[in-house]
């Protein structure tokens, strides 16, 4: 049986910019994506801890040690620069093999969006 589990996950970062007339995505800084196992392109959900939004888009590298967070495309439309967002991938497994998988759960500085 295969079930869907966390993978990763970046806990409260605040968004820096909502670009509504780029295509689509999350930009993030290289170095939480790094720290939370993400690669671009990968499928993540936001989950908006300001307006309760939750919606599904992709990431894109951002500029390095930045601390950008942006929503893109019409996803700019669920967030205002200043909000706490969550983000959040998810990888399916085998049941046994889930029960002793660990995520890569990041806990950045909410103000900076770095690791301290």
């Amino acid at each position: 049986m295969q079930i869907e589990v966390v993978k990763s996950k970046i806990h409260r970062i605040k968004v820096t910019q909502a670009d509504l007339n780029y295509i689509g995505s999350i930009t993030l800084d290289p170095e939480l994506m790094a720290a939370a196992n993400l690669i671009e392109g990968e499928k993540v959900q936001i989950l908006n801890i300001d307006n309760g939004e939750r919606f599904e888009t992709y990431t894109i590298l951002g500029e390095p040690n930045s601390g950008i967070v942006c929503l893109n495309g019409p996803a700019a439309r669920r967030v205002a620069v200043g909000d706490i967002i969550i983000v959040i991938s998810y990888a399916q497994m085998d049941f046994e093999e889930a029960k002793n998988f660990k995520p890569w759960l990041v806990f950045p500085n909410e103000e900076t969006n770095k690791l301290d």
